[in-house]
């Protein structure tokens, strides 16, 4: 439990601007991006890595909890105190002073509270960027402890893939600091530790800095809206564009017509760019793009895409139906847009699924045969990164509806959705939000004890304090 004696103690350690505890003051850190709400103790706001390790063997030494938070943009509770009131935040958002770029290395070391969105608009004069797309802002070290991938995976991977160093804070009563930094692409030196601190939802320890990969910005870039003959052909389509493509397709990302329906509804900026303003049944965003200006005599990509779709629409047995080129920002405003028009449709029930690529769309067609049967009145609100095997699995519930009056109903509907999405469709139930309290159930009956034992022995050694809101024992 912790007290004035505490409070006192961790603000000599951070200063004045180091810890806040006003109830109004910790209202943000304590509301989680979507529907989680809980009670800190105090919030934590280290400015180095020292003050990080200074507070966080404090902490430990005397039996506090802690739950690091980087930009709580995620969905899982992961980044928030429980009810308990005994739980101190560590925010990283005063963690964004180091930025050294080495342009030659295409890397660049920062802080961890860095937003995506600052580091890119830093990295731009550089005509260089971190290539993780997402339609949230989050902060580098959230990113690091939830793996996230994004709409341009595809083409560029996931944060695994794009850090080359880290410096770690763990959870032990001397706050030991491991300096994990390496410039290198390739170092088989023995174990690659920054690898156990990468989407384990940092509760084996605090990211406070970070190495990171870039790649060139694209120069050239061209969207169509694609729509599929029938959701059996979305995967043929995929693998055409693919075989005709290669390294240029970015970006193949699948949208519901009631997802999109749900975005033209509520974000009135949005333009509707099907004929006669009918959404089909499922649409594909597709982006193909080059890192280099346009050369004198080269097709522009525009007409490369337009060439290509051409070919496919051609084939026997053609997986297209209909295509529109449109200009890069329209095209994504509306994928970006599809999050914040679904929450609007009601109760939002929603679920971060990854399955093998060929397996998305049968998945898809199964729930919407049976979810009807199980679940009457429920609206499935799916869209996803198809190119990587991701899929948002968005269910809203009317408000109105009778089914929220039952306080078991989500937990029942959950249960089945992730019981039909692992045990028949053989997927995860965490595509890229990592793990927080609201799949823990989930984590604890599908991992095996073996390996729950193994991940309960790593948490020990590393962080041995009360940390993170994930159990892993």
């Amino acid at each position: 439990m912790i007290d004035e004696h505490h409070i006192d103690a961790l603000e000599k350690l951070l200063g004045d601007k180091g810890i806040v505890t006003g109830r109004e003051d910790m209202e943000a850190y304590e509301t989680g991006a979507r529907y989680d709400r809980g009670r800190a103790a105090a919030v934590l706001r280290p400015a180095t890595t020292e003050e990080a390790s200074a507070a966080v063997g404090y902490c430990v030494r005397n039996g506090i909890a802690l739950v690091p938070q980087a930009g709580n943009t995620g969905l899982v509770s992961g980044s928030t105190p429980d009810g308990s009131g005994e739980e101190v935040v560590l925010s990283l958002d005063r963690l964004t002073r180091r930025f050294a770029l080495d342009p030659d290395n295409r890397s660049v070391r920062v802080d961890a509270g860095f937003r995506l969105s600052e580091l890119n608009r830093r990295l731009e004069e550089y005509e260089l960027f971190f290539p993780i797309d997402l339609g949230a802002d989050p902060r580098i070290g959230g990113m690091v402890a939830t793996n996230t991938g994004g709409s341009r995976f595809l083409k560029y991977g996931d944060v695994r893939r794009n850090i080359l160093g880290l410096k770690v804070v763990l959870a032990d009563e001397a706050g030991t600091v491991l300096d994990l930094h390496s410039d290198l692409r390739k170092n088989n030196t023995g174990v690659d530790w920054k690898q156990i601190f990468i989407g384990t939802s940092g509760a084996f320890g605090i990211v406070t800095e970070c190495v990171l990969n870039l790649e060139r910005l694209p120069k050239q870039t061209a969207t169509a809206f694609l729509v599929p003959a029938s959701g059996a052909h979305v995967l043929p389509l995929l693998k055409a564009m693919e075989e005709r493509l290669g390294a240029y397709l970015s970006a193949f990302e699948g949208m519901s017509k009631n997802a999109i329906a749900g975005a033209l509804a509520h974000v009135p900026s949005l333009k509707n760019p099907f004929p006669g303003g009918n959404v089909p049944e499922y649409v594909i965003l597709a982006e193909i793009s080059r890192s280099w200006a346009p050369r004198d005599g080269e097709q522009p990509l525009d007409a490369v895409l337009e060439s290509v779709l051409a070919e496919i629409w051609e084939t026997e047995e053609a997986p297209l139906a209909d295509a529109l080129v449109g200009p890069p920002h329209e095209v994504w405003a509306l994928r970006h847009a599809l999050s914040e028009g679904v929450k609007h449709l009601g109760k939002l029930i929603a679920f971060d699924l990854s399955f093998r690529r060929g397996d998305i769309m049968t998945f898809c067609d199964h729930m919407k045969a049976e979810m009807p049967q199980k679940f009457p009145a429920v609206t499935i609100c799916d869209f996803g990164h198809i190119g990587d095997g991701g899929v948002h699995f968005n269910v809203v519930v009317a408000k109105d509806s009778p089914l929220l009056a039952d306080a078991a109903f989500e937990q029942h509907l959950r249960e089945w959705v992730v019981a039909i999405a692992v045990e028949q469709y053989h997927g995860s139930f965490s595509a890229e939000h990592a793990l927080g309290r609201r799949n823990q159930a989930f984590y604890d009956f599908y991992t095996p004890e073996k390996l729950k034992n193994i991940a309960a022995g790593l948490k020990a050694l590393t962080s041995p304090g009360k940390l993170g809101s994930v159990r892993f024992g």
